[in-house]
């Protein structure tokens, strides 16, 4: 099967939120294609995925208080780039954000960040399997999440 023969890619990110009025809001960023996801990278050699994943949102955002919260999910998908089968692997985790200041990382072609509430945010993101990570990580926070 053609699968096997993709190059695997392993990254890391975050569902950052903050509370506005004691009620959750979520950071979204704009990519350099005009979709709406979660802050997120590739490993270095040796990372661990919850240090990639805050290493990745304190670059692309700009925000540095960060508090790791938990292993939300791990999603997978397959692209094409540059004519490549790519398997995507994914790391997700909750983070808390001590402030609401943000950043975007332009160079990495990162072009906007907003925060928004749970279902603004659902509704603008781009990517089904993002927005199962995004209800997970709003059912984290609400305390009634299943855990596995």
């Amino acid at each position: 099967m053609a699968r096997s023969r993709a190059k695997l890619e392993t990254s890391a990110g975050g569902v950052v939120f903050r509370r506005v009025d004691g009620r959750p809001v979520f950071l979204l960023i704009r990519d350099s294609y005009r979709n709406w996801g979660f802050p997120k990278g590739h490993l270095e050699p040796d990372e661990p995925p919850d240090h990639a994943a805050l290493r990745e949102v304190a670059e692309e955002t700009g925000i540095a208080e960060l508090t790791l919260l938990g292993a939300i999910d791990t999603i997978e998908w397959y692209f094409r780039f540059r004519g490549r089968l790519i398997h995507k692997v994914c790391h997700f985790y909750l983070m808390e954000a001590g402030t609401s200041r943000t950043s975007p990382q332009r160079e990495e072609g990162i072009t906007a960040c907003r925060w928004l509430p749970l279902e603004d945010a659902l509704a603008r993101i781009s990517y089904a399997n993002a927005r199962d990570v995004l209800a997970r990580a709003a059912a984290m926070i609400s305390g009634t999440a299943a855990v596995d």
